[in-house]
């Protein structure tokens, strides 16, 4: 598959309101494995299956949301190419210094129609899996795997205003593909869009809201429905605020649970769904069957899920 581009979600910096709490949830509680606190007290985690030095940024704050997330590109010539593309569509560009980030090159920074700041960079120190690259194997030490199992970042749900325009964006700019949307049965208005710049279900998604720059989730991918189950187990053990599930959803096929961090920040852990390719038509759902489209398992539409974002 000749991937290019923008490659993956690589990261996302997290507002949440107390550090220690915090640590507990992300390292202790759900496995992430933090690599750095730096100068200003930002703490930065890992999966265990990433190969760069990190993906989540947590820093403490008066109050819970995103603060930024950043895609990873595939070579810092395109960075170079895509600038251009980015200011003819309309946003205006901030560059920032290799070293800016911790162990990151050059940064490109722009705020999307939908009111959030988004970053691109070529460039982050890797640190691999533990596993090495040659004659790796398949499994890690017993101490590398852990709380929840996660095997890395997958994708953000982010709330907005203005998603159509994010979707040009990114299918005309980016060109990703707009592997699935939900539409109001009656205007036809887009209340949520899912855009794949690789054969996932989706890299990132953008779900209309009153208010621009909203926090839905960050998801984690796991390896199987079955760990998801075991997720939920660990979830109960520790009494950590549920959303919903577990569950599957229609849009994307993925079984899923939504919980949220001791901030109010949600997250999700997320299993399975389809492969993408190019040549798949957008699927589109619309609000006639919003239950099976957001919970398919029990075809039953949660408010909270709609109406919390941070």
């Amino acid at each position: 598959m000749a991937l290019r581009g923008l490659l993956r979600v690589g990261e996302v910096a997290i507002r949440v309101m107390d550090m220690k709490l915090s640590r507990r949830h992300y390292g202790d509680r759900m496995g992430l494995h933090e690599v750095m606190e730096d100068a200003d007290g930002r703490v930065y985690y890992k999966a265990w299956d990433e190969h760069d030095h990190h993906s989540i940024v947590l820093r403490q704050a008066d109050s819970p949301g995103l603060d930024y997330f950043a895609f990873k590109v595939y070579d810092d010539k395109t960075l170079t190419d895509l600038e251009p593309k980015i200011r003819a569509f309309g946003l205006e560009v901030k560059h920032i210094a290799a070293g800016v980030y911790p162990k990151s090159g050059r940064r490109l920074e722009f705020m999307l129609p939908s009111g959030h700041r988004m970053q691109l960079y070529a460039h982050k120190e890797q640190v691999g899996n533990t596993l090495g690259y040659l004659n790796p194997g398949v499994v890690p030490d017993e101490h590398v795997i852990r709380g929840f199992n996660i095997n890395r970042l997958d994708h953000v749900l982010l709330g907005g205003t203005n998603i159509d325009d994010n979707v040009r964006l990114f299918t005309e700019v980016f060109e990703f593909d707009l592997s699935e949307k939900l539409i109001d049965h009656e205007s036809k208005a887009s209340l949520a869009v899912f855009l794949s710049g690789s054969t996932k279900p989706h890299d990132v998604a953008f779900v209309l809201q009153p208010e621009p720059g909203r926090f839905h989730h960050v998801s984690f991918l796991l390896e199987s429905a079955h760990d998801v189950i075991k997720a939920a187990d660990r979830i109960g053990k520790y009494r950590i605020p549920v959303d919903v599930g577990p569950n599957r959803h229609g849009v994307t096929r993925g079984a899923t649970i939504y919980f949220f961090d001791p901030s109010g920040n949600r997250n999700e852990v997320f299993a399975e769904g389809y492969v993408h390719y190019p040549d798949t038509q957008t699927l589109v759902w619309d609000t006639t069957e919003l239950g099976a489209a957001t919970f398919h398992q029990d075809f039953t539409p949660r408010e909270s899920f709609l109406t919390v974002l941070t």
